[in-house]
């Protein structure tokens, strides 16, 4: 099991959250579900539901109201998944603007944090 959180700004801004905002019951239900895949399977969670894209970004895959929604996530630690943006897809590839917020979200977190310990005291802590 994996513990799955949304990335949060420094100033606890998050930009996942923030999309989420005014979804309707049904598309936070669905969201939830896929959330709680990628939490139960990680890394093994399979196409078409999630998929490998570079740097250690990945891309969970959903359709929302016909929309092809993709939010993108890392690991950290073995056992945590951070959620750091998502959009909605109208090209063919994942652009790689949304790409580099993931990866800046990462190396973010990654500072913060720069051991398990650290971040399980900022989670104890309720810090983060």
């Amino acid at each position: 099991m994996f513990d799955v959180n949304f990335y949060k700004t420094s100033d606890g801004e998050s930009p996942v959250e923030q999309f989420l905002e005014g979804r309707t019951e049904k598309e936070m239900a669905k969201v939830t579900v896929w959330i709680n895949k990628l939490e139960e399977q990680g890394p093994k969670l399979p196409r078409p539901l999630a998929a490998f894209l570079r740097d250690g970004i990945h891309e969970l895959r959903l359709t929302l109201k016909g929309d092809e929604v993709r939010i993108l996530y890392f690991f950290i630690f073995q056992e945590f998944i951070f959620l750091t943006n998502s959009f909605i897809k109208n090209v063919s590839r994942v652009p790689e603007s949304e790409i580099n917020k993931a990866l800046k979200c990462k190396r973010d977190i990654e500072r913060r944090y720069p051991t398990k310990e650290d971040f399980i005291k900022a989670l104890e802590n309720n810090e983060y």
